[in-house]
């Protein structure tokens, strides 16, 4: 038979035109999307625009254009003004208007980068009000990402502070031959000379130049103390500044680049140049629950040690001063599980299940059957001493404190057996000359065993499953699937302002998926019903006021 083929004409006319949102799938992103932000109060991002001059384009398209734009794997500008010139589903979300790169560029980096972390709060109470979130358990996990900053341009303090200090002997010697011959120097033979910094040294040349003792001094002798104020102020001052400018900006770090002062160097997994070479980067820190990022923070520290006191700070900050939301429990890994984090947990009424560096080594039965280890000799808490296997007692010999780089104060009781000569254990028991010592840091030991003891209930066990499926299952996405493994942009407030734009987009596609996957029954049905009883934390009314009172000032503006 001859085949038959449906008409094609590029230029046939229609009668009605076409309307685009019969184009979009009921079941679509772009609509759980645009009906999202629609329930959502943007007054600060309407503060941000002063009026006068022509109409700007609504932010809400805008909000939209840009969270639908990284729910497709695209973060750039232009792609975005691509997009919204050739697919449906941008040009609905538009409205018909056509945003140029440089619009969006200044919606995105100008008006969203002090306003977005409520926007993204905002998505999270609504997943909360949804059932997906109860913010009452974290899982946390970290990951480096590498910056956008030029791998090359590195400041290391190390370099610095040996440049300065070698800067430094070469001004003493200049102004000792300054001061030899026209000054007289007071200070004592045995003094320390005082540290000499950018301010001090303006001072010295000041007062050099407007002493008169040079006038008397023979040619030779003046020209040479003239170059050598010349050489002060034009050599050695400029290059002091540089020195205690990038000190400054080190802060505490060790290291930073110049095209990004924010990003600190650090070694990552993720080496794609595969030379094990350090590169600019910055410590992401996430909380998810049921695959949802809940909250975000990034830090210099490359370790995640002192990162979670920080972090857990701006989650009760976004949530509990808020919202009432109480933060009960907390997961995490190894990485995490130290004496400061224990006890800062501690006295906030968190349950800590996370893990110490020992602990999957403690559950093997080497280990708990092992009678020489410091951690299986028997203690007695009421006098304070150990017994060796031999039977023999270790009695507390003194004390330490040791400090962390957070400042957090670590107390730790050394014990020693009194006389290990001629024993026959010896050989099993320890290596070193003497009587053998331990050190034991006792709080540590009893938040441990606490950790240990909720890690190895039901309850840990289930938490412990859970783990590797949501704070790394995020990042796995968020890298493989999304395509988002490196920061786009220079400074930590537009990096952040980049990543809360795609946390939001993950967590509306995630809502997406979860919603084709659920049966269409209980309280995770309707968006819209949800929206509409989101009036809890972000009235409607309110919301009205906020952008009437907006509206009615910008057109108070055109008409002045």
């Amino acid at each position: 038979m001859k085949p038959v083929f449906k008409a094609y004409n590029q230029g046939q006319a229609t009668l009605f035109p076409v309307s685009l949102d019969s184009k979009i799938p009921q079941d679509s992103p772009a609509r759980l999307v645009n009906q999202i932000v629609n329930g959502l109060d943007i007054s600060k991002v309407l503060s941000t625009y002063q009026g006068g001059g022509s109409s700007s384009y609504s932010p809400r398209m805008m909000l939209k254009l840009v969270i639908f734009a990284y729910l497709n794997n695209i973060y750039s500008c232009r792609k975005i003004e691509d997009a919204v010139r050739d697919r449906f589903t941008f040009a609905w979300l538009a409205g018909g208007l056509e945003p140029d790169h440089n619009t969006i560029n200044r919606f995105r980096s100008q008006r969203l980068k002090d306003t977005v972390n409520d926007i993204f709060t905002q998505v999270v109470i609504l997943l909360v009000e949804m059932g997906y979130l109860s913010l009452d358990v974290a899982y946390v996990d970290g990951t480096k990402m590498e910056s956008r900053a030029n791998r090359y341009t590195f400041v290391w303090r190390k370099a610095v502070e040996r440049n300065r200090d070698r800067l430094e002997a070469k001004i003493r010697q200049v102004l000792e031959y300054i001061e030899e011959g026209i000054m007289q120097d007071d200070r004592p033979d045995d003094e320390p000379p005082t540290p000499i910094n950018s301010q001090a040294l303006k001072e010295r040349i000041a007062a050099i130049n407007a002493s008169n003792r040079t006038a008397s001094l023979p040619p030779k002798e003046k020209k040479g103390v003239a170059k050598a104020v010349k050489t002060l102020e034009s050599k050695h001052l400029p290059k002091l500044e540089e020195y205690e400018k990038h000190l400054d900006t080190l802060g505490g770090r060790n290291s930073y680049s110049k095209t990004d002062p924010d990003a600190t160097f650090m070694r990552l997994k993720d080496d794609h140049m595969r030379n094990g070479q350090l590169k600019p980067a910055f410590n992401l820190q996430i909380s998810t629950e049921n695959q949802f990022i809940s909250h975000f923070d990034f830090f210099a520290n490359p370790t995640d040690f002192l990162t979670l006191k920080p972090f857990v700070d701006g989650f009760k900050a976004r949530f509990e001063e808020r919202f009432g939301r109480v933060l009960e429990r907390l997961v995490a890994d190894s990485g995490y599980g130290s004496e400061e984090n224990y006890e800062y947990m501690e006295g906030h009424g968190i349950e800590p299940f996370v893990k110490f560096p020992m602990f999957h080594k403690e559950q093997k039965r080497a280990f708990r059957n092992n009678a020489f280890l410091a951690q299986n000799l028997f203690y007695n808490e009421e006098k304070d001493f150990y017994v060796c296997p031999m039977g023999q007692r270790m009695e507390k010999v003194g004390e330490a404190q040791r400090q962390s780089d957070s400042g957090f104060t670590s107390r730790v009781s050394y014990y020693q057996a009194k006389n290990c000569t001629g024993c026959p254990l010896r050989c099993l028991c320890f290596k070193a000359k003497g009587n053998r010592r331990i050190e034991v840091n006792h709080r540590l030991n009893r938040h441990k065993e606490r950790a240990r003891a909720l890690l190895t209930s039901e309850e840990g066990l289930y938490h412990r499953s859970r783990r590797p499926v949501e704070p790394e299952a995020v990042f796995g996405q968020s890298k493989s699937n999304k395509q988002y493994y490196r920061f786009r942009h220079f400074g930590k407030d537009l990096i952040a302002m980049d990543f809360a734009i795609f946390a939001m987009a993950f967590n509306m596609g995630k809502l997406h998926q979860k919603r084709k996957n659920t049966p269409q029954n209980g309280r995770k049905t309707n968006v819209s019903t949800i929206l509409n009883g989101f009036v809890i934390h972000f009235g409607v009314e309110y919301r009205k006021s906020l952008q009437s009172d907006a509206c009615h000032a910008q057109n108070q503006k055109l008409a002045a």
